[in-house]
């Protein structure tokens, strides 16, 4: 019997899903690219690295086939009158750059102001990352996020803030390490309104 993984949609156990094939032509490219770099993809340590690398890409960008509006088609609209902030503070999540195909590593900071409803807080982290695992720049990303719970959840506000580090600057090009990059979107009244914009920010540790 095979071991038992957690579903991504539920958190149920299943059985993991077996291994994909991998077209001729994709793991032709990664040889390419391993011969370009000045290594020898036939060599002992390397003949695997095209299929690994290849389903690797495949789950690092498995974002393409999941839709983040669904994961907020379920609400709730019994909370007992609670008619607060609603945050999910630093969601861990990696992505890669559109640009260079380095990694991007971070953490998200999600909140909104709700109407009638609210949603499962793990819907948060689902949204975050549907489009995390997918090519992306920072920017684009943290817009995504918040339009989507905007345009889904028909909240009052929304603010999202994102905190990450960028491989393509810290390992090639500048090569400066350890420097975090921060983008922010402020929809409704976070946007409208500077007591509630300082209020959710203070919330998050801004």
């Amino acid at each position: 019997m095979p071991d038992l993984i957690a579903s991504p949609d539920d958190g149920d156990l299943v059985a993991p899903t077996p291994k994909i094939p991998v077209p001729d032509e994709v793991a032709e490219a990664v040889r390419t690219l391993i011969r370009w770099a000045g290594d020898d993809p036939a060599r002992e340590g390397l003949i695997d690295t095209p299929a690994r690398v290849a389903r690797a890409w495949k789950e690092y960008c498995q974002g393409y086939t999941d839709d983040p509006a669904h994961h907020l088609s379920r609400v709730f609209e019994e909370v007992g009158g609670y008619d607060e902030i609603v945050l999910l503070k630093d969601i861990p999540f990696q992505s890669h750059c559109e640009h260079h195909m380095a990694p991007i590593i971070g953490k998200a900071h999600i909140a909104y102001l709700p109407s009638n409803w609210v949603v499962g807080i793990s819907k948060l982290a689902r949204v975050l990352h549907a489009y995390a695992r997918r090519l992306q720049v920072q920017e684009r990303l943290t817009a995504e996020v918040a339009n989507c719970i905007w345009d889904n959840l028909k909240p009052v506000g929304v603010a999202v803030v994102i905190e990450a580090n960028h491989a393509c600057m810290s390992a090639r090009g500048v090569r400066t390490p350890g420097v975090a990059m921060v983008t922010s979107r402020m929809m409704g009244v976070f946007r409208e309104d500077e007591r509630s914009r300082k209020e959710v920010l203070a919330l998050m540790g801004f």
